[in-house]
């Protein structure tokens, strides 16, 4: 007759407990390091989601300020135009585009005629840009200096645009100074040496005739052109998502 198996002895179950003690606390770290995962995962969606949210409602906010601030300059200029040859585009550029009015041949001094139309224009077009509806959300006030891509004869292509870079950058200068020191503005220089520029641009945005070559009088411009900051908001938004 087989003699009986022996019965498990205490050392044996101890161990098992043990064993099973372990294991317990092992499956529950590995059920909390899922959630984890899983919630560092639904927090980054919603903060990409928010981040989407944001920069969507920036980009509406700047755009219905630069509608607003389009139709307002339009508006507050539009009967003097035509009297001033200038225009007004879309892209919130006021462009003088007569060069008889406004400099001689090959020299930065403004004409009598360029100063009366800035001594009028520039004071409204400051109490319009500078309204708490947009004064937040502009970064620059750029003047920019056009040229032709002609100096004269016997000049190179290379010394005609460094000689126009240098004539355009002298007459945005001029532009520049005569504009901020007009006594209409003085209430609001501190805020437009802040953000008003002089740049000379020599020929390298030439205008255009419709059959492709370039229209050598229109060219030879000045401009004042609004820059908003949404560009720099975003990527402030998009800094905090990184």
């Amino acid at each position: 007759m087989a003699a009986p198996s022996p019965s498990p002895g205490p050392s044996w179950l101890g161990a098992r407990r043990a064993t099973e003690e372990h294991w317990i606390p092992l499956s529950d770290l590995m059920t909390g390091l899922m959630m984890v995962f899983m919630l560092i995962s639904v927090l980054s969606m919603v903060q990409v989601q928010a981040s989407g949210d944001a920069m969507r409602s920036v980009a509406q906010s700047y755009g219905q300020s630069r509608q607003d601030l389009y139709r307002d300059l339009a508006q507050e200029f539009s009967p003097d135009l035509r009297r001033w040859r200038a225009k007004l585009d879309p892209d919130l550029t006021i462009r003088f585009e007569q060069p008889d009015v406004l400099f001689a041949t090959g020299r930065a001094e403004l004409k009598g005629s360029f100063k009366t139309i800035l001594a009028d224009f520039f004071p409204r077009y400051v109490r319009i840009i500078s309204d708490p509806r947009y004064k937040p959300y502009i970064s620059e006030i750029r003047i920019e200096g056009h040229t032709s891509s002609i100096w004269g004869a016997g000049v190179s292509e290379d010394d005609a645009y460094f000689r126009n870079m240098e004539l355009s950058q002298s007459r945005t200068r001029s532009t520049l100074e005569y504009v901020l020191l007009l006594p209409q503005v003085a209430a609001d220089k501190h805020w437009l040496t802040q953000h008003l520029t002089a740049n000379g641009l020599s020929s390298s945005r030439t205008l255009r005739n419709e059959d492709g070559t370039e229209n050598v009088e229109a060219s030879q411009r000045v401009e004042f052109r609004v820059r908003t900051d949404a560009e720099s908001r975003i990527n402030e938004i998009l800094k905090v998502v990184h």
